[in-house]
């Protein structure tokens, strides 16, 4: 139990600071309100759960002895992050202020949870994460299904705090703020999604050169 605690405290922390995950579920609470940004949760749940089950089964062992996997997660998890922050940057440019303006950036439920998902499963930091965890708890003699029980209890975890996030940024205070100054929010979302992506794409670069 001793070995579990600072695992699901290193999660928490990464789960509640501000990332990738955190500008999904704003973003499309903000541009489509409630509903869509809890299905960008349920999909982050999903994902996270996805990835531990992933190294329950081994992955972990597979990305160590082929790291060029990781330098490829760049290629592609800052490819969708640069694309997802060009595509708010020219709702920003090309939409006027105002309610109408909110309905026409509108992202379905079916979307919103496959953007997180695909959020969580292409960002190689959440990789090196479970990497970090399934090297920590090595020498615990953990089974797979005490791993995925840990995935299990991540996922629970992310979909509290990243729903709870949702909550927050689909009042309507803050979502009459946005529909004010819609061309600000999306624009800051468009170069926050795509500075972080320009990393990723940077750090594979060097990865590849190295």
């Amino acid at each position: 139990m001793l070995d579990i605690a600072p695992v699901f405290l290193g999660i928490f922390l990464a789960q509640v600071s501000p990332g990738p995950n955190m500008m999904a579920v704003s973003s499309a609470s903000l541009g489509s309100g409630r509903a869509p940004g809890i299905a960008t949760a349920a999909g982050i749940a999903t994902g996270v759960f996805l990835w531990a089950t992933l190294f329950a089964s081994g992955v972990g062992a597979l990305l160590d002895a082929f790291p060029q996997a990781i330098t490829a997660m760049r290629f592609i998890g800052g490819g969708y992050l640069i694309y997802l922050g060009l595509k708010a940057v020219r709702a920003a440019l090309t939409r006027s202020q105002g309610g109408p303006v909110a309905a026409s950036v509108r992202t379905g439920g079916r979307a919103a949870y496959l953007r997180g998902l695909l959020v969580v499963l292409t960002n190689p930091k959440a990789a090196l994460m479970w990497v970090a965890i399934s090297m920590y708890l090595a020498s615990s003699g953990l089974s797979v299904l005490g791993f995925l029980a840990i995935g299990l209890g991540a996922s629970a975890s992310a979909m509290v705090i990243y729903g709870t996030y949702a909550l927050l940024f689909s009042t309507g205070i803050v979502m009459r703020a946005y529909a004010r100054f819609f061309r600000a929010i999306e624009g800051s979302f468009g170069l926050v999604f795509g500075a972080i992506g320009a990393k990723l794409v940077v750090d594979g670069v060097k990865e590849l050169r190295a």
